[in-house]
């Protein structure tokens, strides 16, 4: 097979864009990468490492480790300890799955992984927006 694909982003509705724009970026570390809308309060809002976040007041859902709108996100980070020691400050919940499964606000399940060696920066470096 010649063929190799990834998964350039993930879109989610969101209640409150800004919460989970500083969580995304003071926690994981993904910064922005595009802005539809005013920075202050944009429509949507993507990051570097894959995220879409879509503004949408008084979005509701089941969470979504029970209901399965979404089963969890599975992000790659650099520093698992650092990223859960981060996480702590933002009211997020533990998921019974392991203490490296979280439960934003909104009820989106997140899974931190532990990336090794230099894997983060390396996918980080690649544009895929760049033309050939």
């Amino acid at each position: 097979m010649t063929q190799k694909s990834f998964v350039e982003h993930v879109a989610m509705r969101v209640q409150d864009i800004q919460w989970h724009i500083r969580f995304f970026y003071e926690v994981l570390g993904m910064d922005v990468r595009e802005i539809d809308g005013p920075a202050d309060a944009p429509n949507q809002y993507w990051t570097l490492g894959g995220m879409q976040l879509m503004s949408t007041p008084g979005f509701t859902a089941p969470p979504s480790n029970d209901a399965g709108w979404l089963a969890h996100l599975g992000i790659m980070v650099q520093d698992l300890p650092a990223a859960l020691q981060a996480a702590q400050a933002w009211g997020v919940n533990p998921l019974p799955q392991g203490s490296n499964w979280l439960q934003l606000p909104d009820g989106l399940a997140i899974e931190l992984i532990q990336a090794s060696g230099t894997s983060v920066a390396d996918v980080l470096a690649i544009n895929p927006r760049a033309k050939l």
